[in-house]
């Protein structure tokens, strides 16, 4: 049976979400993009800018890629719903990653705003994708308002700490019927593997990429390890055990 990837019907063709901030120069996205087999890629709306082409982000995005323009800088869901009408009259499409922070030191989303952010949008035809703190009520409350898929943070933004929310996480995974995508603070391609191990439908990675020696080569170890994880979740591990269990059997010694 085909292991298809379904965000508001429509399929994708990789479970690595990429985003495009903090990168040295744009030149080197499309190299990075296609070394990550990356599908959708979020962007800043303020980072659109169709006039300048070096500093339009979009310009370096390659065809086919899905166009998720993100709400960032929002503090209230009237913000991110005005940011996310603005990117799809400039011709972003109508997929949106729903930010809504008003936190300045740790930048955790602000849920209750993005619950209302996501109703309004979802409303009005978007697939809406929100970023939030991991808690299965609000979790629940953000697919009745419409999400197609449900984003919690590992970790903070930006902080490369790994999945620090982990059985939170595992909740939402067994809790949640649209796709669980682990997102923030993913920081080392095993932690990406982690993710898909316990289940994550996929996982939203910047700066552990745009922030290595070499963004190419992190971006193909990411694409690499989100496959391998994908493959241990369908293979159906075995459970832990708390006693040693033997590989072979401790019987028939050669001196029996």
């Amino acid at each position: 049976m085909k292991d298809q990837f379904i965000i508001g019907g429509q399929e994708v063709s990789s479970r690595l979400l990429l985003g495009t901030g903090k990168f040295s120069s744009n030149k080197i996205i499309p190299e990075v993009v296609r070394a990550a087999g990356a599908q959708v890629i979020t962007v800043a709306l303020r980072r659109v800018d169709p006039e300048k082409a070096e500093e339009n982000i979009v310009s370096h995005i390659p065809a086919g890629c899905i166009l998720m323009p993100n709400t960032s800088g929002a503090r209230t869901a009237e913000e991110a719903v005005r940011i996310a009408r603005l990117a799809k009259a400039a011709g972003c499409g109508n997929w949106i990653k729903i930010e809504v922070i008003s936190d300045a030191k740790y930048l955790l989303p602000d849920n209750i705003e993005t619950i209302k952010a996501t109703q309004v949008l979802a409303a009005e035809g978007f697939v809406v994708l929100p970023y939030m703190s991991p808690d299965l009520m609000v979790a629940k409350k953000l697919v009745e308002a419409g999400a197609a898929a449900v984003m919690p943070l590992g970790s903070p933004i930006g902080s490369n700490r790994g999945i620090k929310t982990k059985e939170l996480i595992r909740i939402l995974i067994e809790e949640i019927s649209v796709p669980i995508i682990v997102d923030a603070g993913i920081g080392r391609p095993s932690e990406a593997a982690e993710a898909m191990e316990m289940g994550a439908a996929a996982v939203l990675v910047n700066t552990a990429v745009a922030t290595a020696g070499d963004p190419v080569a992190m971006a193909r170890a990411f694409s690499m390890a989100v496959t391998a994880g994908r493959l241990a979740y369908l293979a159906d591990p075995e459970d832990r055990k708390v006693y040693a269990s033997a590989s072979s059997p401790l019987t028939g010694f050669l001196h029996s």
